[in-house]
């Protein structure tokens, strides 16, 4: 972990690549106190070592099935589930058997990825993990101070430019999706949580590679009224935050992975493209 010193930063961003409808903006400053957060995602090893520790059974593997992004599926059918629908059901199926262990379902491991983050992972799960490791989920203010790593302003961690000078910073779908990738950033799928340069904090991978959960329920209008020290998010919801985009997002439907870029899912959902960090009180 690495302490991130508290301060006043702008929040969100009112700029033309912003999702309106997500709440993005508008902008507003923000206090927060000191904070430690996780340098890393939390690893396929790291989590191993909680489940071994505790016996944890994610929900994943109660439910008996998660969400695959369809390009790593040799058969390219979708498990039957009964019941079971997604909005974005042309790249995603739904995979018996799939869960942190076997990322694209039966026969597959994490044997050779032990230092990628760990997918298929609810809210609940994280939260989990967090309180078995002695820290909590950050929350979403938290989150984006850190990603901003003291840039203020900027589309991204390290700047307004994807590419500086042609180098890539972080592991997005390049090409054209969902069935063309270039694998231009050198990546297929999840990246090592220690891919691509650390931002300023020296905080690896804040866009790109896997969503992460925060603590926060989500809503697109309660920040503009909410107080700016420390928030919290709202007190209820049906959602919860997750930030920072994931390997399959893209410039053609999808431009979430920047500093104030936001979404949701409920907290017993899992994908094979959302992990989590966890955070401490300074």
């Amino acid at each position: 972990m690495t302490c991130v010193e508290g301060g006043f930063f702008n929040m969100g961003s009112n700029g033309d690549e912003v999702w309106r409808s997500d709440g993005e903006g508008p902008v507003r400053q923000v206090k927060l106190n000191s904070f430690f957060i996780d340098v890393l995602a939390v690893t396929n090893r790291q989590f191993k070592a909680f489940v071994q520790d505790t016996g944890h059974v994610t929900e994943a593997e109660r439910f008996g099935w998660s969400f695959v992004f369809v390009g790593f599926l040799r058969d390219k059918r979708r498990a039957s589930a009964s019941g079971i629908s997604h909005p974005q059901s042309t790249w995603w199926h739904a995979v018996r058997n799939s869960c942190w262990k076997r990322p694209t379902g039966s026969g597959s491991s994490i044997r050779k990825i032990l230092d990628h983050p760990v997918v298929h992972v609810s809210w609940n799960d994280a939260r989990a993990y967090a309180l078995w490791s002695g820290k909590r989920l950050l929350t979403e203010a938290e989150w984006e101070f850190a990603a901003r790593g003291g840039l203020d302003g900027k589309l991204y961690p390290w700047g307004d430019e994807l590419t500086p000078e042609g180098r890539h910073q972080c592991n997005i779908w390049q090409g054209r999706f969902p069935d063309a990738n270039t694998k231009a950033d050198g990546f297929f799928g999840t990246a090592p949580a220690d891919a691509f340069p650390p931002n300023h904090f020296g905080l690896y991978n804040m866009v790109g590679n896997v969503w992460e959960w925060c603590s926060d329920w989500w809503a697109t209008k309660f920040h503009a009224d909410s107080v700016d020290r420390n928030p919290s998010g709202p007190p209820a919801g049906h959602e919860k935050v997750i930030r920072g985009g994931s390997y399959l997002c893209h410039h053609s439907y999808c431009n979430r992975y920047r500093n104030s870029a936001r979404t949701k899912n409920t907290p017993d959902s899992s994908t094979g493209n959302i992990g989590f960090r966890c955070g401490m009180d300074a």
